[in-house]
């Protein structure tokens, strides 16, 4: 029986397979500033799927996941149908971001109180959890732990605010050794039929963390960013107003950008790229 599509985002289309499960298919798709460029990324989809399916194998021991099998094409997963908290469970270690910009308003950063003279850049004393509602079009917003907890009840907010936590700081040491800073990331939490939380959407990809270079870091200033950084530095560069149409990327700005993918996703798992493409399963361990 052939999946069925039942939803497009900026960059997954998501089918579903029975009543239990869904294939999420990454596509190419690059989006910078909440719009979709018309120029895709070569074997970006991939690297998201095969990134989230390394770290949910190996973040499997703090919270399950949703993930089932990863095809053969390297780019659809087979997954549980969860159903998704209404926030976007972002965790920061580093001030970058919105949360600058909230810091230099008003020292807090979704209710966190930080301690004065902070620079851009800087490590955060502790990762704080700084929940954000999911917008439907535009950008999500970032709201305080007691929206947050209104929205999800006091109970579970606190479950997933630990296993966020948890799942950060574990991933941020691993990353750390290969080289990478994660300043920030997102994770997707999600209820199974038996009231679990679970790990959902993808987890730790350049699409929802912010990767810095370990070895150029340097507080006081923006970083190098191994995600999307090149494309947003060029689509600044062409005057465009930021609304739908975005500009055509050079091939050069495409070919730059799939090489920071690859080394983002060579870099983290320690597996040739090639190897994923010949066969998807070497990253679940």
């Amino acid at each position: 029986m052939p999946e069925t599509h039942i939803a497009s985002g900026k960059v997954r289309e998501i089918y579903e397979i029975d009543e239990e499960r869904l294939l999420l298919v990454a596509s190419d798709r690059i989006s910078t500033f909440d719009v979709v460029l018309p120029t895709e990324i070569p074997d970006k989809g991939r690297v998201l799927t095969g990134l989230s399916g390394y770290w949910f194998t190996l973040l499997a021991p703090i919270v399950p996941n949703h993930m089932l099998a990863i095809r053969d094409d390297g780019r659809s997963m087979e997954c549980r149908r969860l159903e998704m908290l209404p926030i976007e469970c972002v965790v920061r270690g580093y001030l970058a971001g919105s949360g600058w910009k909230d810091y230099r308003a008003s020292g807090e950063v979704c209710g966190h109180r930080l301690p004065e003279g902070l620079q851009e850049s800087d490590k955060l004393p502790e990762p704080i959890f700084t929940p954000a509602t999911k917008a439907v079009e535009g950008h999500d917003e970032n709201i305080t732990r007691e929206q947050a907890a209104e929205l999800v009840g006091e109970e579970r907010f606190r479950e997933a605010e630990e296993v966020s936590l948890r799942l950060y700081k574990t991933a941020a040491d691993h990353a750390l050794r290969a080289g990478l800073i994660i300043a920030d990331t997102k994770f997707e939490l999600g209820i199974d039929t038996d009231g679990n939380l679970v790990l959902g959407d993808e987890a730790l990809t350049p699409d929802s963390s912010r990767f810095w270079p370990g070895d150029s870091y340097e507080p006081g200033r923006p970083q190098d960013s191994f995600d999307k950084q090149f494309v947003r530095d060029y689509c600044e560069t062409t005057g465009w107003d930021k609304t739908d149409p975005g500009p055509e990327l050079p091939d050069e700005v495409v070919q730059v950008t799939r090489k920071k993918y690859h080394e983002a996703f060579e870099r983290l798992t320690t597996i040739p790229f090639p190897a994923y493409l010949d066969d998807p399963t070497v990253v679940l361990g």
